[in-house]
């Protein structure tokens, strides 16, 4: 098939690959702008737009594909089919109409939980059990297209977004060949989306702030679902108050107010609302990621010390709904 692939993060490599390895005919290539990237702020392409260029594949980086121009051009390419992976703009309806069998995106939930920005940090925030990878048809509205394929997927306690996210990446890469081929030939059901709707809004920094008083459960997952960008903080307070980073956790065993330090030596435990939370990898400002227990050999942290609570965090309710 004559296709287009959309896409901006490393999420959406696998993607490529997996299109590029199957034989189709990839003629374009579009992806977010080069932005500017460290302490040069050099302006750097995207995960997909470097892929793409090493794969000798024509890339355009349209600032916004509601421009006239960007849609003549999109039009031009006489498509069979776009797949988009993660690509950052929204389409209007000329360019989803502008291939001959429309345009397809693979979305990183079980639609239609978690429509919008952030599906794989949102469910683990929430303490959803399953998740999925589903290929989905276009439409106007915010991931309401009709599902063409699925992959459940488990969502693992160990789970943070950055290990379920290349998991899923992974295993939605594996259903464009299937999907496609389907798509070609006609021979597909596409299943419109039924049961609660909620939305994975956009992480913000404010919510980042870890709410000691939560169940230690919705910690938790909290830190997990942040980790590792932005990834959920605390503040020691001092002097100066330093703010650190948890970016791996388990609930375990244990009581205080919320925010106390139980335990500080080799573990770092702390009360939450009911229940306990260890800290198992954690980064102070200007430090490299580390384990908890190194970071408390040149950093004590000690018991008794209490960590004042944030917060909640809008948009993160933890469900209770077993199997999700």
């Amino acid at each position: 098939m004559r296709l287009a692939f959309m896409g901006t993060p490393e999420f959406a490599v696998p993607s490529l690959a997996e299109l590029i390895a199957s034989g189709h005919e990839i003629v374009a290539v579009y992806s977010q702008p080069p932005r500017p990237k460290g302490r040069g702020q050099k302006l750097t392409p995207s995960p997909v737009h470097a892929f793409a260029e090493a794969m000798g594949l024509p890339v355009f980086t349209p600032e916004s594909m509601k421009a006239p121009e960007a849609i003549e051009t999109f039009r031009s390419l006489d498509l069979d089919a776009a797949c988009v992976v993660a690509y950052g703009q929204i389409l209007k309806p000329e360019v989803l109409a502008a291939p001959r069998l429309g345009c397809f995106n693979l979305h990183g939930s079980l639609l239609p939980r978690w429509r919008g920005a952030a599906p794989i940090q949102r469910a683990i925030m929430a303490g959803d059990r399953q998740t999925g990878a589903q290929i989905m048809r276009m439409s106007e509205g915010l991931d309401e297209g009709a599902i063409i394929l699925s992959e459940v997927m488990d969502i693992l306690p160990t789970d943070t977004a950055a290990s379920l996210s290349e998991r899923m990446a992974t295993t939605g890469a594996t259903l464009w060949t299937r999907a496609l081929a389907a798509i070609e030939r006609g021979g597909f059901t596409e299943t419109e989306q039924v049961g609660e709707v909620t939305y994975a809004k956009k992480i913000t920094p404010a919510e980042a702030r870890i709410d000691w008083t939560r169940p230690a459960a919705q910690v938790d997952a909290h830190i997990r679902g942040l980790s590792p960008f932005p990834g959920a903080w605390f503040e020691v307070a001092g002097e100066e108050p330093v703010r650190i980073k948890a970016l791996m956790s388990k609930g375990v065993e244990g009581a205080g107010a919320p925010g106390r330090v139980i335990d500080s030596g080799p573990r770092l435990v702390i009360a939450c609302g009911a229940g306990a939370v260890e800290l198992i990898r954690v980064q102070r400002p200007g430090k490299a990621a580390q384990p908890a227990e190194e970071m408390l050999r040149g950093y004590p942290v000690p018991v008794g010390t209490v960590l004042e609570s944030g917060p909640r965090s809008e948009g993160s309710a933890f469900s209770t709904r077993r199997g999700l």
